[in-house]
């Protein structure tokens, strides 16, 4: 209930304005990032070699992407890249998250997305389309043509899809249709969900940018837990750890 509680609370504080994530400001490009302007970096793994590692890519908006933080290197996917080096896991994150983006707009850049190999898609679409209002059905339709993309270039691939939220103000049963489709299509396509990007950032305003709506460098860690929370036990069972070993 106190989740519910504070989503609710945040939706209405400002995280529900129309065209307030449409500025399509891309992901800053640090030394050592994909060169051509796609907004997607790498952040570059420090305990294993390059040659042995796996991918991990992340698709997604502005809360993927970073923005309005002054230093990119704090972003969760980043945070999760130094989780995943501790562990010794063999993989490297990639940050393709590009403000503005809708689940359409996800689905014209996937192809882009997943050249070169792909171990791991991790889905964070959609969270404009419930700020726009946009069709709940087309959204749908935009993340099954995203993993089916996924699955055509790298049949192995496994799916990780971050859920969100909706605005009230759009009425509940826009709200609830759209929360169910993260739970249906990551059923539907053996994906890992994770239930709610924003569990526990949502709704403090400590852990938000002026705007209530995406994450400071503080949410950002929590938002690279929740997400590790999840990510992790895919990369275990991908590298061949067991549960018992570092």
């Amino acid at each position: 209930m106190v989740t519910v509680t504070l989503v609710v609370l945040w939706l209405a504080s400002g995280g529900c304005i129309p065209g307030n994530d449409s500025d399509m400001v891309r992901s800053g490009q640090p030394e050592g990032s994909t060169p051509g302007g796609s907004g997607a970096t790498s952040a570059t793994p420090t305990s294993v070699g390059a040659s042995t590692l796996g991918r991990v890519v992340f698709i997604g908006t502005s809360l993927t992407a970073g923005y309005g933080l002054v230093d990119q290197s704090v972003r969760f996917t980043d945070r999760i890249q130094a989780r995943v080096d501790s562990a010794g896991f063999p993989f490297e994150i990639v940050n393709a998250g590009v403000s503005g983006d809708t689940s359409a707009d996800g689905l014209r850049k996937i192809s882009w997305r997943l050249r070169g190999p792909v171990s791991v898609l991790v889905i964070e679409l959609g969270g404009n389309d419930g700020l726009r209002g946009l069709p709940v059905d087309e959204m749908r339709g935009n993340l099954q043509a995203v993993m089916d993309s996924a699955r055509t270039h790298h049949p192995a691939v496994r799916l990780v899809l971050a859920g969100m939220e909706a605005c009230p103000n759009l009425g509940p049963t826009y709200s609830a249709e759209f929360r169910s489709v993260f739970t249906e299509l990551a059923r539907e396509n053996d994906a890992v969900l994770i239930p709610f990007l924003l569990e526990g950032v949502a709704g403090s305003p400590e852990l938000n940018q002026v705007d209530g709506i995406r994450p400071t460098v503080e949410g950002h860690t929590f938002v690279a837990e929740t997400v590790w929370g999840y990510l992790e036990p895919v990369l275990r069972d991908i590298s061949g750890k067991g549960e018992d070993q570092p």
